[in-house]
């Protein structure tokens, strides 16, 4: 069974769920609801919520008190993609394959949508009647989320990669910014599988903390070589935006090889951290895998 086709039922739930938590955009604000849904529900490889599903299954949570958690994590994901594609970031005409949200409705609107399926996923988490956690936990998802969503989390990340701009960065200062500005929130989502999970052995959810720490990292590298390898078409977004913008970016800093080199060993670290849930985390080693 190829990866596409293990992930496929979790793509259909997470894809519903959001459907059913953005406003129909035939309510009032009629542009802002469709703008939301037009962002929000446009595919994309929903790789976070899809560690939410594949974590919590490996730890045994029932998948419909992973749908909430889910939907956060991606909510959030997709309001940073709206507001980095604006013309004051990256100034994007492209995102999976469609006009950016700014070009298929107006900058402001842009703005108000992202700023709304931000809110929405705290709101997800407040609200989610499937989540059969207590309070104590579910306002530890709140706090989690909020902390990788924040200043010290995926905004940080995003400020400390416009600063970078046109400079040279070291390893240590690009990995850096990709903890913040990527990896927090991939962090999270596995995060927030674990907190489905009371009582789950500390040593269990660090091992799981440092396998998505390990993923996050990965993943922007290979982002970064398909920047340089990659054909619009298939990336849904400009190829060589990053190039053309000269932000630092792990092929320029160490070249592609010892990159791609780089991605394979963050991959053999993820999954030796996956040692001890043994067969259970299978999923989890599938998307490493990628």
């Amino acid at each position: 069974m190829t990866l596409q086709t293990l992930l496929i039922p979790y793509l259909a739930r997470v894809e519903t769920a959001l459907a059913a938590w953005i406003p129909e955009s035939s309510k009032q604000p009629l542009r802002l609801h469709a703008a939301m849904r037009y962002s929000a529900l446009a595919g994309g490889k929903r790789i976070r919520p899809c560690l939410v599903y594949t974590t919590g299954r490996a730890l045994g949570v029932p998948l419909e008190q992973l749908d909430g958690p889910a939907c956060a994590v991606e909510l959030i994901h997709v309001y940073s993609l709206i507001h980095d594609d604006l013309p004051a970031m990256d100034d994007d005409d492209l995102r999976r394959g469609k006009l950016t949200c700014h070009k298929e409705f107006d900058e402001a609107t842009a703005v108000l949508a992202g700023d709304a399926l931000q809110s929405l996923a705290f709101y997800v988490l407040a609200h989610d009647p499937h989540m059969l956690v207590d309070s104590k936990l579910r306002l530890a998802m709140v706090e989690a989320l909020a902390l990788a969503s924040g200043s010290r989390g995926m905004a940080g990340g995003q400020a400390l990669d416009i600063v970078a701009e046109g400079q040279e960065l070291n390893l240590s200062e690009l990995e850096n910014v990709h903890i913040h500005k990527t990896g927090a929130l991939i962090r999270a989502s596995v995060c927030l599988a674990t907190l489905c999970k009371p009582g789950l052995d500390e040593a269990v959810r660090t091992a799981l903390d440092h396998y998505a720490k390990c993923i996050g990292l990965a993943f922007q590298i290979q982002d970064d070589i398909l920047d340089v390898e990659g054909a619009t078409e298939v990336l849904g977004k400009r190829q060589g935006a990053d190039q053309a913008r000269n932000k630092p970016t792990y092929p320029a800093l160490l070249g592609l090889a010892p990159a791609k080199a780089r991605a394979r060993d963050l991959i053999d670290e993820a999954l030796t951290s996956l040692q001890p849930l043994a067969t259970q985390a299978d999923e989890l080693r599938a998307i490493a895998g990628t």
